[in-house]
């Protein structure tokens, strides 16, 4: 489902948030690209907004294979650097764990441009005022400030002070921005959500993995609301995010599995005729194994 160009039937591209799973956004988008589906603007929050930004950079499968190429070099402590000072810092002075220096780094070594609207497609990341819980669109303006604030995780990472405003992790008031995507004039969506580890009898070890495992529930929630609710005129397509998910938002040691699997799964989709039929995935409902 190539775009059209046309104004009154433009995609997005909607990138939902998931920690480590977002590798598995990237599997769906080698497959999408590699199959000439391409979108007209993207919208993204929480890691969403790490890949969508990406992609709206360099918008080809090429650059869909080198971000792949990035995530299978990433380790925690690139995202997460926790250390024995962290800790002692958090307990005495601070109201958040970790500091943004990790993902920082990330977008100046490897984000080829640094402001939002120098990317090839229109851009739109979603952030949260930490004080009033409302939406904060970003569409403009340092490309790092806005990925750095809806990636700040509350008591994780410190919200980002932008005119005025302390912003935080899109997941509190959207994480899957899909009214977001409708209001900048998208009529055709593709979806790619992160999913949740489904299969499991214990909840994850360790308060950040926890806080991810929560987030990703919240996420699969949101989405089902906004697509429940979305106007009639509006075609969406979800890509059915991988089921079953063992393992933790915080764990990045699984990423070329989940690239691989993603992969597979959004071509075997594709062929089945996904991108012709309308629905959300039984994959992103609850549900367990």
């Amino acid at each position: 489902m190539p775009s059209s160009g046309n104004l009154f039937r433009k995609t997005a591209f909607v990138f939902a948030g998931g920690g480590s799973f977002g590798a598995i956004q990237v599997g769906m988008m080698h497959a999408l690209a590699a199959h000439g589906v391409v979108a007209d603007m993207v919208v993204g929050s929480s890691v969403g907004a790490l890949n969508g930004a990406y992609y709206a950079g360099v918008p080809t499968l090429d650059g869909v294979k080198h971000l792949a190429d990035i995530w299978r070099r990433l380790r925690n402590k690139d995202v997460f650097p926790i250390s024995v000072l962290t800790l002692f810092a958090f307990l005495r002075h601070r109201d958040f764990l970790i500091s943004h220096d990790g993902v920082r780094r990330l977008i100046d070594d490897y984000l080829p441009y640094r402001n939002l609207q120098e990317a090839k497609l229109p851009l739109h990341i979603v952030t949260t005022n930490i004080v009033t819980g409302d939406s904060v669109v970003l569409s403009d303006g340092p490309a790092a400030e806005a990925i750095i604030a809806s990636t700040a995780i509350p008591g994780v990472f410190a919200p980002v002070l932008h005119k005025g405003m302390y912003l935080a992790d899109g997941a509190i008031s959207s994480n899957t921005p899909v009214r977001v995507a409708v209001e900048k004039g998208a009529r055709r969506l593709i979806i790619l959500p992160t999913g949740f580890a489904c299969m499991g009898d214990a909840p994850p070890k360790g308060v950040i993995a926890n806080a991810l495992h929560a987030v990703t529930l919240l996420i699969s929630r949101q989405i089902i609301d906004d697509l429940e609710e979305i106007d009639p005129s509006i075609e969406y397509r979800v890509v059915p995010p991988l089921c079953p998910l063992v393992g933790s938002a915080y764990d990045f040691s699984r990423t070329d599995e989940h690239i691989e699997r993603a992969i597979r799964k959004t071509e075997q989709w594709i062929a089945e005729g996904g991108l012709e039929q309308h629905g959300i995935p039984g994959e992103l409902r609850p549900h367990a194994h």
